[in-house]
């Protein structure tokens, strides 16, 4: 599989800027994983395309990182990002410029919140002290900013916009942005009609954000993720009379990542590395809630390996030609697996 299998034409206009001011108010285009038909819904009418005994698997991350704008002494611009709490006002960081900011060296925010450059951990990543005049928590939450993808460039007004309703384990730099859409209106409609939900962890890296650098797709490696299944959530797989559903590319990920044989899981905690491609399909996941991605990226791969390379083609063209909006703010795809047993 080639890189260039994974291109096609994304207008500008069509990444989303903002979120909807209705979760669920977002387009869904449900593309049928045997057929690939395509139909063109609103996200509200999720509750009728799932059926009693599915289970509805969601990551439950909660996006922890924050992006801290400040100066040096000397005048210098320098960007923060938080990506790992250590404890006692200690972070790992993604600093920017990394080169210039040596250990021992002070960076000045807002609020009179410094940073003292501890360590270099490479690849841009450093060990920092964060020190502030009163509470270090009333200085970040006064200076941090939401750590945004770079394709949204207007700024979030209300950072709970870039959490899922059911975000709780801390941990991750990135939103599992297909989740965005759900409301808990639509989970409690979902669980009166049989539906059951699951959660899992999977700790979404910046590194998501890093484009497919390889030709062939074979040559790529990916980032390591921590992930996590209880047991009680295996159980509930395990033992599941309908589809196996996964909100985002992330939940799939680390349902496939322990996969147990056809159709099952173990439960457990590991740091995944798997890529989900047509060469590579699920072992484990019927279909999926998925955000529309862009161009050449890991995500895409997962797309097609649900649908093939025709199905994800037709339908990423049907989604463009209706102005779909697209990536983390955008609409909802689901890729509709046939009936269990069917």
């Amino acid at each position: 599989m080639q890189l260039t299998d994974l291109h096609f034409d994304l207008p500008e206009h069509l990444i989303a800027q903002t979120p909807l001011e209705d979760r669920a108010a977002s387009r869904l285009l449900v593309v049928n994983r045997e057929t690939s038909a395509i139909r063109h819904l609103q996200f509200r009418d999720v509750v009728e395309l799932l059926h009693p005994g599915d289970v509805l698997v969601m990551n439950n991350t909660r996006v922890t990182a924050l992006r801290l704008f400040g100066h040096r002494p000397s005048g210098g611009q320098v960007e923060l990002l938080l990506l790992v709490d250590e404890g006692g006002g200690q972070f790992v960081a993604l600093a920017r410029p990394g080169k210039r900011l040596k250990p021992g060296a002070i960076v000045d925010f807002d609020a009179g919140l410094q940073a003292e450059i501890l360590a270099d951990l490479g690849e841009g990543r450093k060990r920092v002290r964060l020190i502030a005049p009163g509470s270090l928590a009333d200085a970040l939450e006064h200076v941090g900013r939401v750590p945004l993808p770079p394709y949204i460039k207007e700024e979030l007004q209300a950072p709970e916009r870039y959490q899922t309703v059911y975000a709780k384990r801390a941990g991750s730099s990135a939103a599992p942005t297909a989740g965005l859409h759900f409301t808990p209106e639509i989970l409690e409609a979902l669980r009166a009609k049989g539906v059951v939900t699951a959660e899992v962890t999977l700790d979404v890296g910046i590194d998501t954000f890093r484009p497919v650098a390889v030709e062939n797709l074979k040559d790529h490696v990916m980032h390591g993720e921590r992930c996590e299944i209880s047991a009680e959530t295996a159980d509930l797989i395990n033992h599941r009379t309908g589809r196996l559903i996964a909100v985002g590319t992330t939940s799939c990920r680390t349902l496939e990542s322990m996969a147990d044989g056809p159709g099952r899981v173990r439960a457990g905690e590991t740091v995944t590395q798997i890529f989900i491609t047509p060469d590579n399909p699920p072992q484990v996941v019927d279909g999926m809630f998925t955000n529309f991605h862009m161009p050449g990226t890991t995500m895409l791969a997962m797309v097609a390996s649900f649908i093939g390379l025709n199905g994800f083609r037709s339908s990423y063209r049907d989604a463009v030609s209706h102005q779909y909006r697209f990536l983390s703010f955008g609409d909802s795809m689901f890729i509709e697996p046939a009936p269990r047993g069917v």
